[in-house]
């Protein structure tokens, strides 16, 4: 079970970064190396933005003690989370 989940969350994880880097950055690599080092910042961005999703979700289901309510906190940490992944990376990682 574990390694499908780390195997999926790779396999999203390169996707989404072929697909924003092509569609909404349209952003040219010069070569291999800044490729891996986009992708290296790209994934830390998204580790902090998952972590912000995580403490909504969990946070309003402790606080709230519901799962509707974790529901909830999931919604608005995704919300967040996107919207501060994407100022992120057209910040640090898709320069032009």
């Amino acid at each position: 079970m574990y390694v499908s989940i780390a195997v999926g969350t790779f396999v999203g994880l390169v996707t989404k970064f072929i697909l924003d880097k092509k569609f909404i950055y349209q952003y040219q690599s010069r070569n291999v190396a800044d490729d891996a080092r986009l992708f290296m910042i790209y994934s830390m961005t998204g580790v902090l933005t998952t972590a912000i999703f995580w403490i909504f979700e969990i946070g309003f289901e402790l606080i709230f003690n519901s799962k509707g309510y974790r529901y909830l906190g999931a919604c608005i940490g995704l919300s967040i989370g996107y919207w501060l992944k994407y100022q992120l990376d057209k910040k640090y990682v898709f320069l032009h």
